[in-house]
């Protein structure tokens, strides 16, 4: 493929779109320095950016895919999957490989993709994980499961952290409070809201009282929409409900007061969130960096068993932002109280130390090229 512009595949990991939406500001910043985008993609992601973006040009990179178990036991559930995992890092090495030597590319971005990288090409990743929490029961293995990751992260020529570096950040000491890869530098908190001043469109439904925002692998995706739905019926409280679901079309209009749509397009997701009384979502970290951006606060339900997600959700409770329940624990009227306590954070990033990153790698990946 020849082309004047240099390439860039941009490949966000598939488990729900979290991480392709925050990736959203990095190709806006890519194209704008004159950087061709090809987004490397599959399931939920791909559909969301041929669904957003469709100027962009996509091809699928299948990943491993991942269920997380309806009850307890997630770490070690996830444990007995690490063979699997492990051989789905090698096969996306050899596949972007390929994808390297079809495009002409000459830098790879991964969010959280661990076989994306290349000694051919500049090669980045991107994560806010790299102090993974485990349930106190493991945290003698703390130190080694870093070491890990970290051995991981140093086959990348950078490593970019969606965070501010001072004061603990959003992340907490899930990316601070320990000793960095050399190859670390923070960019700053990244969100699909980043540059959305265009017109508004056509409401679908007026802003409700209640926002709720579902996200991730199945089966919780499902579960939790159950449970909410079914606490909004015994209440009279109006809400809309973005399911998370960009594969499907179909919407619903329960008891006239609850409306239920499989995916809701960034603009209108920000003007809901802005707009409606209340948010209640998941604690993903990409959910957070969207809520930081409007500055409302939210009640958090946290995935069961996700440690991540349940680090976030006590420390921002802790910190007076976000009112946080676990899921077997969630009463709506309750939570609907508690929440007014709650200040939520606004925060605000110009992406310049993003572009300053971009800038550096679009001169050294060209001479790297050439060599």
């Amino acid at each position: 493929m020849q082309t004047s512009d240099p390439i860039a595949l941009v490949c966000p990991l598939d488990w729900g779109i979290g991480h392709a939406t925050r990736c959203v500001p990095v190709i806006g910043a890519l194209k704008e320095q004159g950087w061709k985008v090809i987004v490397a993609a599959d399931g939920r992601p791909y559909e969301f950016y041929q669904s957003e973006y469709p100027e962009l040009e996509l091809v699928r990179f299948p990943g491993t895919q991942v269920r997380y178990p309806s009850g307890p036991g997630m770490v070690l559930a996830m444990a007995v999957k690490i063979p699997r995992f492990l051989i789905g890092f090698r096969q996306e090495h050899q596949f972007l490989k390929k994808l390297i030597s079809e495009t002409g590319a000459s830098l790879v971005i991964s969010d959280n993709r661990y076989g994306c990288w290349n000694k051919g090409v500049k090669s980045v990743f991107m994560t806010h994980q790299l102090n993974i929490q485990l349930p106190k029961w493991m945290c003698g293995l703390s130190t080694v499961l870093r070491k890990i990751n970290y051995s991981f992260i140093q086959r990348y020529h950078e490593c970019w952290v969606p965070d501010l570096e001072d004061e603990g950040g959003l992340s907490g000491r899930l990316s601070h409070c320990i000793k960095l890869p050399g190859n670390c530098h923070f960019i700053g908190p990244l969100t699909r809201f980043s540059g959305l001043n265009g017109i508004l469109p056509q409401l679908p439904c007026p802003p409700a009282g209640i926002f709720v925002i579902l996200s991730g692998p199945e089966p919780q995706r499902t579960i939790l929409e159950s449970l909410i739905i079914g606490q909004l019926k015994e209440t009279s409280f109006s809400a809309i409900i973005a399911g998370g679901k960009n594969e499907s079309k179909e919407t619903k209009v329960i008891e006239g007061r609850i409306s239920l749509f499989p995916h809701l397009p960034s603009i209108l997701m920000k003007h809901y969130i802005e707009n409606s009384g209340y948010v209640i979502c998941r604690s993903g970290y990409s959910t957070l960096m969207d809520l930081s951006a409007t500055g409302k606060p939210a009640i958090l339900i946290p995935t069961p068993g996700q440690t991540e997600q349940e680090y976030l959700a006590k420390r921002l409770s802790e910190m007076n932002i976000y009112y946080s329940t676990a899921q077997q624990d969630f009463r709506l009227k309750e939570a609907m109280e508690n929440i007014k306590g709650y200040t939520g954070i606004s925060l605000q990033n110009d992406l310049r130390l993003l572009k300053q990153r971009i800038s550096r790698l679009k001169v050294q990946a060209g001479s790297f090229r050439e060599r």
